[in-house]
């Protein structure tokens, strides 16, 4: 007998619906033109890192986030260099989107000593306090509680900072998830949980998981108010972020927002057509008329706020920033020999 599965994304699931242009009406085009380039940028970087990995040149695992561009650069945009965000082991969007650098980005992820950790920690290790971005790893949920930990730090300090924490649906399975929720909830600690629905944990799908495929119930059981969203439009990603942090900046407590979206490549690695071993479904090419760079370009030409010829001139500047970066990073140095050591103990620092 095999259980029902609650659809409550109702259309937000379906790869067929939301693939028109965003609506822009009440928005800054100077914002709209950042968060087209940044998007774009994300885009580029993440695909030349599948390059550099098809190549055998990039080693360790690398979990690309192409698709889910529009929820780290939306939300990015409502926080600070103040705030205090955290990743998991799909983060190039987040340390990218808070303003990361992507020459240490890539040398990161090739291991050189220039890398934003030092080429120690690699594409799932990424690290740049100065932005914001305060770290994120491998294991799943693991940074949710250490967000917690940093909303509760920023609510002593009575600064207005906040913290969000970036996890997909796969994470809100793990037990600690819940109970950070239920202290954030019990505490009002300004923390936005924003969970990256794309469906999938690894190569199973969530309706092989899950009773219900939206993450939300689990913040309306802890009483934490939420929102679920479609996370291809950026536009709105920003307004429900801005408004969450707003609020928590003022005492409300935590915010949970679902954004839904779908990966383009495998859960690691370069490939489209494999998933860790696992034939990919066909729902992938309906999945790319959702894709958040192209709807908010498409609304923007539409709308008088972006030309053809300079969209042309965004890209290749972008695609030049990106090569250049990689060449960058390609003949950076790697990690001497005596620092193998030294990040161990605390006397070390990443400066």
């Amino acid at each position: 007998m095999t259980a029902s599965v609650s659809n409550a994304l109702g259309t937000l699931s379906d790869a067929s619906s939301y693939t028109g242009p965003l609506d822009i009406a009440d928005s800054s085009p100077a914002l709209l033109h950042s968060q087209l380039r940044m998007m774009l940028l994300i885009r580029y970087c993440e695909e030349a890192i599948g390059t550099l990995v098809e190549q055998r040149l990039a080693l360790c695992p690398c979990h690309l986030g192409i698709g889910q561009e529009a929820i780290a650069v939306g939300v990015a945009a409502a926080l600070t260099s103040d705030d205090r965000v955290f990743g998991t082991h799909r983060s190039h969007t987040q340390f990218l989107a808070m303003g990361g650098s992507v020459r240490e980005l890539m040398a990161e992820v090739l291991g050189k000593a220039d890398g934003c950790s030092k080429g120690m920690g690699g594409s799932m290790h990424l690290y740049d306090p100065a932005h914001g971005f305060h770290g994120s790893v491998p294991i799943v949920g693991a940074t949710v509680p250490l967000a917690v930990g940093a909303a509760l730090a920023a609510q002593k300090d009575k600064r207005g900072a906040c913290a969000a924490a970036f996890f997909g649906d796969g994470a809100a399975e793990e037990g600690v998830v819940h109970e950070c929720l239920n202290l954030c909830a019990v505490y009002k600690l300004p923390l936005l949980f924003v969970c990256e629905n794309n469906l999938f944990s690894s190569h199973l799908h969530i309706d092989l998981r899950q009773p219900s495929n939206s993450i939300a119930r689990y913040a309306d059981a802890h009483c934490v108010p939420n929102a679920v969203i479609d996370g291809n439009d950026v536009v709105n990603v920003n307004r429900v972020a801005s408004e969450a942090v707003a609020a928590m900046r003022q005492g409300s407590g935590p915010f949970f927002l679902e954004a839904v979206t779908y990966r383009w490549r495998g859960h690691v690695g370069h490939r489209e057509d494999t998933d860790v071993g696992v034939q990919r479904k066909d729902d992938l090419v309906k999945w790319k008329d959702r894709d958040p760079v192209g709807r908010l370009a498409a609304a923007m030409k539409s709308g008088g706020w972006l030309a053809d010829e300079d969209y042309e001139t965004m890209k290749s500047g972008v695609r030049t920033e990106v090569s250049d970066a990689v060449e960058y990073a390609m003949q950076a140095p790697y990690p001497a020999a005596e620092q193998l050591l030294g990040p161990v103990y605390s006397g070390w620092s990443a400066a």
